[in-house]
């Protein structure tokens, strides 16, 4: 087959955008849609036995298959996918844009607001990622690119592991060293973590204009990772909020028990960072977090305006793991809805279950007045909504009767489980 085809399949090839060491990636032409398209292709190594063969097919399969799950405004769409004989091709999105390779350089780094944005809409992206249980193992500025329009959006998930059916993680290293995590250079357990490990990398990149871990060969920074911290951002632009610092210590944190524990709680202190920057009222809620709020079970039957609402009549904060929230016997009004993390209910010194995003709280002390029947501790950094009698008053009918079928919803479910 010639370097440079001139169809693929229906699709019509315009001209090559790039070449790896398994194959090129053209830009084409799909004449049914008329729609540009980007082909990715895999060359089926030559003079290798089946079982070779069928490893190879699988790791295609894998990249097709995962981002072929994943429609979000921050991936990159997969379209279609096919194998032949000896080739193996993926029909994406087009997206025509740079990648953050271009604004790693410190001649010509963006400015601190428009960093925290992009970062912050790639959490949004690996956050939906993550839901579907794909994890990508391979975050690096070459693996997001910018839309003409200004959008990030994540490519490449030729490594990416699933989740499901059992599925059983490659041992072995894998991705682009300087933005690996600890746990990804020692083998160790991979979880989402990885991925916020590496998006962290690419912040500090975006911010520092150099690599958070740099070494003359691919040990040393492996080396580096695991064992020494990044020189502050802070004393690299002093200018910085100290939020930045905080975060990337988060963020790049060795020990995962330290780290965000997931994408929304990273986006949500970048929330808080952007305000700083930008001196953003309290008030104002950005289209990512409605979003997420609405794809949470309990708000499912809300409308974006009511969620909205909701907002700002309640209140809207990250609790530390390990932080009592309510006390046993203690006799209050509030009621909670966890965005994100867990928390433990305990019973006389006994925890008697374990919440997580999306689950309320605190509702049957709310609706009987009576003192409150357990303690909520928080497993992990949590983020809660926080509702008071006088708060849900604020809210429109509508809304109130919707929380009230939840609750009724709710305590049915849990009576039917005791029976």
């Amino acid at each position: 087959m010639p370097d440079s085809p001139k169809t693929i399949d229906r699709y019509e090839i315009i001209t090559k955008l790039g070449k790896g060491s398994r194959g090129n990636v053209y830009l084409g032409r799909d004449p049914y849609i008329e729609r540009q398209v980007a082909i990715k292709t895999y060359r089926v190594p030559e003079h290798k036995g089946p079982r070779e063969v069928k490893k190879y097919q699988k790791r295609f399969f894998v990249e097709a298959q995962s981002a072929g799950l994943l429609m979000h405004p921050n991936i990159v769409a997969v379209y279609d996918a096919d194998i032949t004989d000896d080739l193996c091709y993926i029909i994406m999105e087009y997206v025509g844009g740079d990648t953050l390779e271009m604004f790693c350089n410190p001649d010509n780094l963006l400015p601190v607001d428009r960093v925290t944005e992009i970062i912050f809409s790639v959490c949004q992206g690996l956050e939906y990622a993550h839901q579907q249980g794909v994890i990508h193992r391979d975050i690096k500025p070459s693996n997001i690119i910018l839309s003409s329009s200004g959008q990030p959006k994540i490519s490449d998930f030729s490594i990416a592991f699933m989740k499901r059916d059992g599925s059983t993680l490659e041992q072995g290293l894998f991705g682009s060293p300087s933005y690996m995590s600890p746990e990804l250079v020692k083998e160790e357990l991979i979880t989402e973590q990885t991925d916020l490990f590496s998006l962290g990398t690419i912040m500090y990149e975006m911010l520092a204009g150099k690599k958070a871990f740099d070494g003359n060969n691919d040990y040393a920074v492996m080396y580096k990772i695991v064992n020494e911290e990044p020189p502050p951002v802070l004393e690299m632009r002093p200018e910085l909020p100290l939020i930045f610092g905080e975060i990337l210590a988060k963020v790049l944190a060795k020990d995962t028990s330290k780290r965000y524990q997931n994408s929304m709680e990273f986006a949500y202190d970048l929330r808080l960072a952007i305000r700083d920057l930008r001196e953003t009222p309290k008030e104002t809620h950005d289209r990512e977090l409605i979003n997420y709020i609405h794809s949470l079970p309990f708000f499912h039957d809300f409308t974006e305006a009511q969620i909205d609402e909701i907002l700002s009549a309640s209140n809207l904060s990250k609790v530390e793991s390990g932080k009592t929230i309510i006390e046993e016997g203690e006799v209050d009004d509030s009621f909670y809805i966890l965005i994100s993390g867990e928390v433990r209910v305990r019973k006389a010194d006994q925890d008697v279950a374990v919440l997580g995003k999306g689950q309320c709280f605190g509702e049957m002390a709310y609706l009987t007045g009576e003192a409150r029947p357990a303690s909520i501790i928080t497993k992990n950094d949590c983020i809660l909504l926080k509702f008071s009698s006088t708060l849900l008053e604020r809210l429109s009918e509508s809304i109130q009767l919707l929380f009230f079928k939840y609750f009724t919803t709710s305590i049915l479910k849990r009576l039917s489980r005791i029976e």
